[in-house]
């Protein structure tokens, strides 16, 4: 019997066995996200709302527009003259599904669109109609130079480039705010403190403030702080609220 002939081995392109490589990396890729997403939607809590939750929200965003129409009617002029102090500091403390479009939007306006953010503001008749709008959601008062500094040195950051950049150096504020004068923290901090002439470009450069949720300072409650909640107009104890959130 004559010996047979081997057969040659087929030749694979290099080419085409990186490109297998690449495939098979990819969908072992692949595969590893859609197993992460799988487990992040097992993780999540997804609830199915029930008619009467709907319902109790809707009531409740309506009984909120009713309320913000109230407060208009009360509202009395210089509401805010129980201090010299042209200066505020507001931060939102509420507000989700029992909050009206129309009140969302005037949160919004003043950019506190997450709760226990803070701005600053101008104490003048356009904010006392904003806040009057959105009491039951935030409470404010006057900031002292301390509070002021204390913000803006460990919480402050200002917008460069459409980003929010931490104001870790006085690089960033010249930058931003040296055609206005203000060349360094220091600048910034007494333009607020002061509500000095450029205090609207300061406050459009400075980030609305990512503040702490303090442990027994906030109960929840609507009702306003003189009459035992946590909304509304606090005066000069803000500042006490201010140094249990930075």
């Amino acid at each position: 019997m004559a010996d047979e002939v081997p057969q040659p081995l087929n030749y694979i392109p290099e080419v085409i066995l990186k490109k297998r490589k690449n495939n098979e990396e990819w969908a072992i890729r692949r595969k590893l996200q859609l197993e992460q997403k799988v487990r992040k939607l097992k993780s999540d809590s997804f609830v199915i709302k029930k008619p009467e939750q709907f319902i109790r929200e809707y009531r409740d965003k309506e009984m909120d527009l009713v309320q913000m129409k109230q407060r208009e009617k009360r509202r009395a002029k210089g509401a805010l003259t129980t201090s010299d102090s042209k200066l505020l500091f507001v931060i939102r403390i509420g507000g989700k599904s029992d909050m009206h479009p129309r009140t969302r939007k005037a949160l919004y306006s003043l950019r506190l669109r997450k709760i226990f953010s803070g701005v600053f503001v101008k104490a003048n008749e356009r904010t006392v109609e904003i806040l009057q709008k959105v009491e039951p959601f935030v409470t404010y008062g006057y900031p002292n130079l301390k509070s002021v500094k204390d913000l803006i040195y460990k919480k402050g950051s200002g917008k460069s480039d459409n980003q929010r950049v931490p104001l870790t150096s006085n690089d960033i504020v010249e930058q931003t705010l040296g055609q206005y004068g203000i060349i360094c923290l220091e600048d910034v901090v007494r333009e607020i403190a002061s509500v000095g002439p450029h205090f609207k470009e300061v406050t459009s450069f400075l980030c609305p403030f990512a503040l702490t949720k303090p442990e027994k300072a906030l109960q929840g409650k609507k009702k306003r702080y003189n009459d035992g909640g946590d909304s509304g107009n606090r005066e000069d104890h803000i500042n006490e609220l201010i140094s249990k959130m930075d």
